[in-house]
């Protein structure tokens, strides 16, 4: 698919200002949204929507599906008279830059159990509209909302500490936990269905205002999943949950014993038995949520570093080749040219680029990785090609204003080349890398909004192979200085980015039962 040159902020929603703990879909995101508009900005970026798991990464969800709870907004389940302005007297405790995840899950959990109470106490109130959205989306929902369910019954342990039946899913006992937990499962369908709603809400106004969002795909599920659970046929662990092998990748500069990540990997060649049907659901569905879909370790489509199971390090993997061809054509037969942006960044190989390339579809570059003799010249803007999304950096980087403030005090040449390639010896470098990516060829240009704002190490958002304290950024509004929208509108003019009417969308074909 060909894209226009265009420019965009990365930012999660989580990310948001708002008085409930946690950025969500009420009027902060529309205001988002105008911020946008009025920068010029035509695309906005976000990381996986999915229910986060332990770690609060949403690279680690419950579901490849389902959206995040976390998200709905208190203030529209009040419009729409579910919740009452005394049920949202009480604010949870937090502070307006950092989330507390376990603060925050509590008071949202609360206010989402007396938004159903008040649903089924009044069951016309859209209850038409719920029934037609479970129905279209049952073929994940039903089991979805069963392990939701069934993990809160098990005081949140892992499926495959359950009881034997239930980890097997034998049809009797999932007869009786269904059930059992009826009314449970009833209500996680309804959280479900009140955040397709608020998010489709939240994506309508983006598109009416010529904002286009690029939404985040992991190649990889979590081990601790509906996914697994539900189709352990798919994946690479025994019936009873055991991992036989687990995704990772080996060894380098930056480990010498690789990362082993745990995650289950695919078994292709039983995914290719009904061409690909799991992946064909699996894009469709994020394609009714966004306009433009990244897919994280693009490399994986290619080739794949497979792990024993039982391993303690990724040493003694090895590459095996994954059908990222057949796929693609097969996800293009059934679903035509599709939106998609390539994670590309790593040891990436001619085969990946080949892949890559031969479905034309865009790769990263990143400016925090270009400078100084030990980094990569690819990522340097005369290298670049225009079918390229240029960075200053991603959000498992330190902001750009902080590395390179680290880099000037380590006195090495990184900064030196900095300063040079640039031409510029002043102390705003990151508005200076943010015009070369704006000047630069790349058809898209995407700023996190900690570079929009010149923060510093503070507003980290991750850092990887670390637990606790990672994904709890937000912003406020009184750290957008207020010509800062219009000094953004004017590079998008200056280098050709402007904003412009959204294309018509193609038909996206249903996939099949």
């Amino acid at each position: 698919m060909e894209f226009t040159r265009s420019a965009g902020i990365l930012l999660h929603p989580t990310s948001l200002p708002g008085k409930y703990g946690i950025g969500d879909l009420g009027n902060e995101a529309f205001k988002f949204i105008d911020f946008l508009k009025d920068a010029g900005q035509t695309l906005w970026q976000v990381f996986p929507l999915g229910p986060t798991g332990y770690g609060d990464s949403p690279y680690q969800c419950f579901s490849a599906f389902a959206g995040n709870p976390l998200l709905i907004s208190p203030d529209k389940l009040k419009e729409e008279g579910f919740l009452s302005k005394k049920d949202l007297a009480k604010l949870p405790e937090s502070t307006p830059q950092k989330i507390d995840y376990g603060k925050a899950i509590e008071y949202k959990k609360a206010l989402h159990r007396k938004a159903y109470n008040n649903f089924v106490n009044d069951s016309k109130k859209l209850e038409k509209e719920f029934d037609e959205f479970c129905l279209q989306h049952k073929t994940w929902l039903d089991d979805y909302a069963l392990f939701i369910s069934a993990k809160e019954y098990h005081n949140g342990d892992a499926w495959s500490n359950w009881d034997k039946e239930l980890v097997l899913r034998t049809e009797e006992a999932i007869k009786k936990l269904n059930e059992k937990l009826k009314d449970d499962i009833r209500y996680h369908k309804f959280v479900q269905f009140i955040f397709f709603r608020q998010w489709k809400a939240v994506r309508k106004y983006a598109n009416e205002n010529g904002i286009k969002i690029i939404g985040d795909m992991p190649i990889f599920i979590a081990y601790d999943s509906v996914d697994l659970w539900a189709h352990k046929e798919l994946f690479t662990v025994d019936e009873e949950g055991k991992l036989t092998f687990v995704a990772g990748v080996p060894p380098d500069y930056f480990s010498a014993t690789g990362q082993l990540w745990g995650n289950p990997l695919y078994k292709w060649k039983e995914m290719e038995k009904d061409e690909f049907l799991w992946w064909r659901k699996r894009f469709e569905n994020l394609l009714g949520l966004v306009d433009i879909i990244r897919i994280d370790h693009f490399r994986g489509f290619e080739a794949y570093w497979k792990i024993p199971g039982d391993a303690e390090t990724a040493i003694d993997g090895k590459w095996v080749k994954a059908p990222g061809e057949k796929l693609f054509l097969t996800l293009k037969k059934y679903l035509g040219d599709l939106p998609i942006l390539a994670e590309d960044l790593g040891v990436i190989t001619q085969q990946v680029e080949d892949l890559r390339d031969q479905f034309n579809f865009p790769g990263m570059k990143v400016l925090q990785f270009a400078f100084g003799k030990g980094m990569e010249n690819k990522f340097l803007p005369h290298n670049y090609i225009p079918n390229c999304v240029v960075y200053t950096g991603t959000h498992d980087n330190d902001t750009t204003r902080a590395y390179f403030e680290k880099e000037k005090k380590n006195g090495g040449d990184i900064f030196t080349h900095l300063q040079k390639y640039l031409n510029y010896y002043g102390d705003n470098v990151v508005f200076e890398l943010i015009r070369l990516a704006y000047s630069s060829v790349a058809v898209f240009v995407v700023i996190p909004m900690q570079d929009i704002l010149n923060l510093g190490g503070e507003a980290r958002m991750n850092f990887p192979s670390t637990l606790g304290g990672n994904w709890t950024w937000r912003f406020t509004w009184d750290q957008v200085e207020k010509e800062l929208s219009k000094h953004y509108k004017d590079l998008t003019l200056l280098y050709d980015r402007p904003p412009g009417e959204m294309p018509e969308k193609e038909e996206i074909i249903t996939v099949d039962e």
